[in-house]
């Protein structure tokens, strides 16, 4: 309930506040965005599997989000950022859609 409670109010503060992103720094946020989604799913997945533990989430949270960044910053800085961004997200989507199924498998029983 702490996490939904926690959403609900990160949503509500986000559209009263209405925050800005640093120009330099738009490039990753959708990338950082993709790899939080595929820790969550990693996380709902360990928890429907019951092996969830929430120190590996948290590391695995953070570490995906530094790792996607830098790889799309290493794109950049090699004049490729825009495909090293297509290809984290197709590689991050395959997870993601990997742990979807695996979730809809263990709640729907199929």
């Amino acid at each position: 309930m702490i996490p939904v409670i926690g959403l609900a109010v990160g949503i509500a503060l986000g559209l009263v506040l209405d925050p800005t992103v640093p120009l330099w720094l738009q490039p990753y946020l959708p990338i950082a965005v993709v790899a939080a989604l595929d820790a969550v799913f990693g996380g709902a997945r360990a928890s429907l599997d019951g092996i969830f533990d929430a120190k590996v989430f948290v590391i695995s949270f953070v570490s995906n989000v530094v790792v996607a960044a830098l790889i799309v910053f290493l794109g950049d800085q090699l004049g490729v950022g825009a495909q090293l961004s297509t290809a984290v997200v197709v590689v991050l989507g395959i997870r993601i859609f990997g742990n979807a199924a695996a979730i809809r498998r263990h709640l729907f029983r199929a």
